[in-house]
C-alpha cells in the first residue's frame, strides 16, 4: 500500500469522524479547545475531531411537575400546593454556558417562587384567584430564567390541599351564606306580597262590588277542598235585601 493511499485514508477517516447530525428539535453547542465556537444544527454539520467537542440541547417544550409544597398563607393557614411548569430553551448557548444544570435550576427556582407567592396571599385569594397567581408566578420565574436562555411558557397551580378542620369551617360558612340568601329571598317575597295585598285592599275599599266578587271567589276556592262544614259570613245588607225580596214575592200570592 503506497504512502499516498494511506494519507488519503487518514484524511477520509478524519473527515468522517467529524460529521454530526442534529435533529430538528436539537441544537449543538460547539466548544473549540474549551472556548465557545458556535451553535450548530439542525441537520448535518462537521466539527474538528479532537480539537472540538459538542453538547446537544433539546429545545422542545418540557413539562415539569413541581412536587407538593407545604407552606403558610398570609392569614396563617398551612396548606399543601403543587403545580405544573412548562418551559423551553430559546438560547441554547446561554443554557449551557451561564448555568450548570438549567433543568435543576429552573425547578428549584420555581418551587421557591411558588412558596413565596403563596405566603403573600390569603387562603381565599389562593382558592379564588388562581389565574392571577399563575400569571404572577410565571412572570417572576420567567424574569429570573431569562439570562439562562430559558422561556417560561406557563405555570398552573394543580391542587390546593387544606386541613380538614379548615374544610369543615368553610363548609359551615358556605351553609350559613346559603341560609342567609334563602332568608333574604323569602323576606323580599313576603314584602312584595304584602305590598300587593295592600294595593288590592285599597282598590276593594273604593269598590264594594270588587270586595263582593273577591268574597265569591274565595267561596269557590273553599268549595274545591273536601270539607264537611263550611261557615260563610254573609253581609247584613245582602241578608236584608234577600228578606225584602221574599216579602215582595209573598204579597201577590196572598192577594190571590
Amino acid at each position: 500500500m503506497s504512502t499516498t493511499l494511506i494519507i488519503v485514508l487518514i484524511i477520509v477517516v478524519f473527515l468522517l469522524a467529524g460529521l454530526r447530525i442534529a435533529q430538528e428539535h436539537e441544537r449543538a453547542i460547539v466548544f473549540r479547545l474549551g472556548r465557545f465556537a458556535g451553535v450548530r444544527g439542525p441537520g448535518l454539520y462537521w466539527i474538528i475531531p479532537i480539537i472540538e467537542r459538542q453538547q446537544t440541547i433539546d429545545i422542545r417544550t418540557k413539562t415539569v411537575d413541581l412536587e407538593q409544597q407545604e407552606t403558610i398563607t398570609k392569614d396563617s393557614v398551612t396548606i399543601k400546593v403543587n403545580a405544573v411548569l412548562w418551559f423551553r430553551v430559546v438560547q441554547p448557548a446561554n443554557a449551557v454556558i451561564k448555568v450548570a444544570n438549567f433543568h435543576q435550576a429552573v425547578y428549584k427556582l420555581s418551587v421557591t417562587a411558588l412558596r413565596n407567592i403563596i405566603g403573600q396571599h390569603q387562603l381565599d385569594e389562593v382558592l379564588k384567584s388562581r389565574e392571577q397567581i399563575n400569571r404572577t408566578l410565571q412572570q417572576i420565574v420567567d424574569q429570573a430564567t431569562e439570562p439562562w436562555g430559558v422561556k417560561i411558557e406557563m405555570v398552573e397551580i394543580k391542587d390546593v390541599e387544606i386541613p380538614g378542620s379548615m374544610q369543615r369551617a368553610m363548609a359551615r360558612e358556605a351553609e350559613a351564606i346559603r341560609e342567609k340568601r334563602a332568608r333574604l329571598i323569602k323576606a323580599e317575597a313576603e314584602l312584595e306580597a304584602s305590598e300587593k295585598l295592600t294595593q288590592g285592599a285599597r282598590q276593594m275599599e273604593t269598590s264594594p262590588m270588587a270586595l263582593e266578587l273577591r268574597r265569591m271567589q274565595m267561596l269557590s276556592e273553599i268549595g274545591i277542598d273536601n270539607n264537611t262544614t263550611t261557615v260563610v259570613l254573609v253581609p247584613s245588607d245582602f241578608t236584608n235585601a234577600a228578606r225584602a225580596f221574599s216579602q215582595m214575592a209573598g204579597q201577590p200570592a196572598a192577594g190571590a
